[in-house]
């Protein structure tokens, strides 16, 4: 089986990076803190806002009960994880795999800039889903979309991407020793 090219990986990144950091510093020099625009109010009421934040934890602002803490914590670890998509893009047997380890290395980066420079990551994107969970979705941004989009390419390269049966049978062959029939 040929191992697929890693360049695209590279490609996405650069482009989720750009559009990621793009977005926020548009928030950023355009919308106060804390302050809300809705987005096609008229359809939406407002099910859809942009809403500027900054968040200094993980995802559902889990972290810690200090911000210095927090950047410490969630750069290094950052760090950590970036080395380690980075392995496993090098592994990867599939296109998908690909693109997806290129989504969370852009989402990752992206959101790391945020932590260094700023202390905190830039959230916007605000929506309400059905008050099923909770009563509004927590704010995001587009790289944290990208990871989630890249983690459910993966739920579904490892259900549903196989490979052939001649490809598997042709990885056994060149695992196995091969034997001269005659000494048998």
């Amino acid at each position: 089986m040929k191992k697929p090219q890693t360049w695209p990986a590279f490609l996405v990144m650069f482009i989720v990076l750009i559009l990621d950091q793009l977005s926020k510093y548009i928030v950023r020099t355009n919308l106060e803190m804390h302050h809300s625009i809705p987005f096609l109010e008229k359809l939406f009421g407002d099910t859809f806002m942009f809403t500027h934040v900054q968040n200094s934890g993980a995802a559902f602002s889990i972290g810690f009960s200090s911000d210095f803490t927090n950047r410490i914590f969630f750069i290094t670890t950052t760090l950590f994880a970036l080395i380690m998509i980075l392995y496993l893009l090098y592994q990867s047997t599939h296109r998908l795999q690909v693109y997806a380890f290129g989504l969370v290395l852009g989402g990752a980066l992206g959101n790391l800039i945020d932590r260094i420079l700023l202390g905190g990551v830039t959230d916007f994107i605000n929506v309400d889903f059905p008050d099923f969970i909770m009563e509004r979705f927590p704010i995001f941004n587009i790289a944290d979309s990208c990871i989630f989009i890249a983690v459910c390419l993966l739920i579904f390269d490892i259900l549903f991407t196989k490979d052939t049966p001649a490809e598997a049978d042709a990885d056994l062959d060149m695992a196995l020793p091969q034997t001269d029939s005659k000494e048998i």
